[in-house]
């Protein structure tokens, strides 16, 4: 009985050898799960490759392969000159540079531009940096006593020579019309979502009407109205700088888009928070500011930070009413017959390109980072 039931159970003969698992590590892997592993993503792949192909390899060849990189005029990057195809002309960036960064800004007093920076960035790094303590005194100092510090160093006054704003460009002006607009609309859209959301008639339709007519408007319109129009209306002999008008303009144009940003935020914030804070005796101040406002902020991070991008690259309009950003500066440049080549144009506007973009992508990697810091207790 034991001998046919040991002959039931063994096998005499070996199984066969099994396939060896598919690679899910390495570059082998990736390629295998993520580019190659259903006919879709095949298509997939190869389509992406052919872009990138006829996008990407042009662009190397164009900013680096075939690129003139010493010159002191347009002939160093004309072909006929140069022996070869011509790609970008970087030594006509390097003629311009300084009207990139300064615009007309008189050149013996261009260290305070560069004050400035130095000052804003010093101010600035602290507060993006978690770890680091004395965030409330170095908010204050960030937004209430650099702007006036910044003020006087750019425009004058207080024993130093006045500089027109009418003199002001390039990347100085991108930056004090974009921080400006984002720092300001912040608070007014808080104030508009709030509104919009009172019990108080008068307050909430209010509101709602200007936040409909703002966003019912082109900025374009907005900048004429601010530097064209405005003066017409105001007292005679009164007078507002023209930088100062498209601020204001600006910053009551991102506000709207701020508010209705924020007040999605806010509704999805639960009814019961505020009441529990009610129940517990906190004012109706203290319940938004501590409790109800954080939230809503936090849940609508990626529509801050995207409308905050789209202001920073808005800000290239400003050229349309006479003050000369990083765009308008740019194009003036280019009315210089010493550097005027066919790829001149190119190279100018490939150069913008990368520095709109080192700031926007920046502004989306650190929001990313806050995001992830802030919901870090839901991962856990």
């Amino acid at each position: 009985m034991s001998d046919i039931a040991a002959a039931s159970f063994v096998r005499a003969e070996l199984v066969p050898e099994r396939p060896a698992p598919f690679r899910t590590t390495g570059l082998v892997g990736f390629l295998r799960t993520r580019l190659f592993n259903s006919p879709t993503n095949i298509l997939l792949t190869i389509v992406g490759v052919l872009l990138l192909w006829f996008t990407v390899i042009p662009a190397v060849k164009f900013l680096l392969v075939d690129a003139v990189w010493h010159g002191t005029d347009r002939n160093a990057c004309l072909a006929e000159n140069a022996g070869h195809t011509v790609g970008a002309c970087w030594p006509y960036i390097a003629a311009k540079f300084d009207q990139f960064i300064y615009g007309f800004y008189p050149e013996p007093e261009r260290w305070r531009v560069n004050l400035t920076f130095v000052l804003a960035a010093l101010l600035l790094l602290p507060l993006l940096i978690p770890r680091l303590p004395a965030k409330g005194l170095n908010a204050g100092l960030f937004f209430l006593v650099f702007p006036v510090v910044a003020f006087f160093l750019l425009h004058g006054g207080a024993g130093l020579p006045v500089v027109d704003t009418r003199l002001w460009g390039g990347l100085l002006v991108t930056l004090v019309v974009s921080v400006t607009g984002i720092v300001t609309s912040m608070p007014v859209g808080i104030a508009l979502a709030l509104g919009r959301r009172s019990t108080i008639p008068l307050i909430r339709i209010f509101s709602i009407l200007f936040i409909e007519f703002w966003r019912g408007v082109p900025l374009i319109t907005v900048l004429f109205f601010a530097t064209y129009m405005l003066p017409l209306f105001l007292p005679a002999g009164f007078s507002v700088d023209g930088l100062v008008r498209a601020l204001i303009g600006i910053a009551l144009f991102a506000g709207a888009y701020m508010a209705e940003v924020i007040r999605g935020g806010l509704q999805a914030i639960p009814r019961g928070q505020s009441e529990a804070a009610s129940a517990l005796g906190l004012s109706w101040a203290k319940t938004t500011a501590l409790i109800v406002m954080p939230q809503a902020l936090r849940h609508v991070i990626p529509g801050l930070v995207n409308s905050f991008i789209a202001l920073f690259k808005d800000t290239s309009l400003v050229s349309i009413v006479a003050l000369f950003d990083l765009l308008g500066s740019l194009r003036a440049s280019f009315s210089d017959p010493v550097w005027a080549t066919p790829t001149t144009l190119f190279t100018g506007f490939a150069f913008c390109g990368m520095i709109y973009f080192v700031f926007c992508f920046g502004m989306s990697r650190y929001s990313l980072f806050v995001e992830h810091r802030l919901n870090a207790h839901r991962r856990n």
